[in-house]
């Protein structure tokens, strides 16, 4: 799922979904001697919150700016954050299902006539 194309709606979804996704990330930090656990802030350092307002904006050469924006950051991201983004959006690979998985849209083996 390394190559995947994003529209304008689902560059949204996933950009909101990596939005949480990082904030859900703490760290310690002291302040005045007392541990602190202070709310991960890379999504702003990511530039997330631009690129979700251009995604949103009216205008068609802002939004393909901020589509052009996060498909170049999508790569940089780590495989586990992939995962954790498309959890997040219940997006799957059905190929990758368990057989069992009545997602993976195959059909159940036949029953054994006994």
């Amino acid at each position: 799922m390394d190559s995947i194309e994003f529209s304008v709606e689902t560059a949204i979804e996933a950009a909101e979904a990596l939005q949480k996704t990082l904030a859900q990330r703490t760290h310690r930090k002291k302040i005045m001697g007392q541990d602190v656990i202070r709310p991960g802030q890379l999504g702003e350092a990511l530039r997330l919150p631009a690129i979700i307002a251009k995604l949103r904006s009216k205008q068609a050469r802002r939004r393909e700016e901020g589509l052009d924006d996060f498909q170049s950051l999508w790569p940089t991201l780590s495989p586990a954050t992939h995962e954790k983004v498309l959890e997040q959006m219940e997006w799957y690979d059905p190929r990758a299902l368990d057989w069992e998985d009545k997602r993976s849209n195959r059909r159940s083996a036949p029953p054994n006539p006994e």
